[in-house]
């Protein structure tokens, strides 16, 4: 006999299977995720290694900026000191130059020669003298042309003055010191 049976009754319905290419896309996207998330962490690291490399590097210039300005002034100092050194080597071989020239100019004058001012600029010199007679003042000029330590002996004046009782002549001589 055959038996049907009206009365309605729940059955469970069979589960459907999760379609294959839902969970090939779900596993897909998962392990993409994670992949980023890796790569994501890695470049981050890179990143924050270059920047921790770039302010080593940043305090590394700053601190050879410092020893590169420290080097330009002990350059600049050495320069300085190297002039003054200079300076001082070439008065110390001129030293005695005016000595010279004071004992070249006394030795050669006349009997009826002196000098009044004598002005020293360089190698050139300005002698003011007074003398008796002419021919005092053309010997002195002629002395002066004669010594091996002067050269360009130019009288530049003389003048007849009338002193106290006798006849003077002044006159003014340029010269220059033969180095």
């Amino acid at each position: 006999m055959i038996k049907i049976n009206l009365l309605p009754t729940k059955r469970k319905k069979k589960a459907k299977p999760i379609p294959t290419f839902l969970l090939s896309t779900i596993a897909i996207t998962v392990v993409v995720c994670v992949i980023l998330a890796v790569l994501m962490q890695y470049f981050s690291s890179q990143v924050s290694e270059k920047q921790a490399e770039v302010s080593a590097k940043a305090k590394q210039i700053a601190e050879l900026k410092e020893k590169i300005k420290a080097v330009e002034d002990y350059e600049k100092r050495n320069l300085i000191f190297k002039q003054r050194n200079e300076i001082i080597e070439q008065l110390s071989k001129n030293r005695a130059i005016p000595v010279k020239i004071l004992n070249e100019v006394s030795e050669l004058l006349p009997a009826g020669v002196w000098i009044n001012s004598m002005a020293v600029s360089g190698s050139n010199i300005n002698l003011a003298c007074t003398a008796f007679t002419n021919t005092d003042v053309v010997n002195y000029v002629n002395n002066l042309k004669n010594s091996k330590l002067f050269a360009d002996v130019f009288l530049q004046e003389s003048v007849q003055a009338a002193g106290t009782g006798m006849t003077l002549y002044s006159f003014k001589l340029t010269f220059k010191v033969q180095a």
